[in-house]
């Protein structure tokens, strides 16, 4: 699993013109899946985004978690972060999971993340086109592969 996540003052998703996702302050996340994704990845991923200490303590110094600063998130799936750019000008997708692979498990990180923050996390539309709108707050943007680790 890929994520590009986001601390936000604010985040939405609209589709078709009805916002179907909206949050103040959290994490915006990007989330790709491939197929030699497991549960072992949702696991560890899920309790990562919980745990980052991104947000801001009382000292204004990043040291506090999603879940201690009580914050709110959306997922939102994104099978382009596994675009491949290395040949010509048009990214191929082959890497990223099919949607009968990409979907449930998409759907069971969902479920872990909201375990792991005790609290609802609001979704997009997997598979839809979506309007993501959002202001990073810091900016703070951060890449997480489950493959590295890093």
């Amino acid at each position: 699993m890929r994520a590009v996540i986001q601390r936000v003052s604010q985040a939405s998703v609209t589709i078709n013109g009805v916002k179907i996702a909206e949050i103040q302050s959290g994490l915006l996340v990007l989330l790709g899946v491939v197929d030699s994704d497991t549960s072992e990845d949702i696991e560890w991923l899920s309790n990562k985004l919980t745990n980052l200490r991104i947000f801001n303590d009382a000292e204004g110094v990043m040291n506090t978690s999603l879940k201690n600063s009580h914050g709110s998130a959306i997922v939102v799936s994104q099978f382009t972060l596994y675009a491949q750019t290395k040949k010509g000008n048009r990214p191929s997708y082959i890497k990223a999971a099919k949607p009968e692979i990409a979907k449930p498990l998409y759907e069971q990180f969902v479920q872990q993340f909201e375990t792991d923050l005790e609290q609802t996390v609001q979704t997009g539309a997997f598979g839809a086109d979506m309007n993501v709108g959002l202001t990073n707050d810091g900016p703070v943007t951060i890449i997480i592969d489950t493959k590295a680790r890093e």
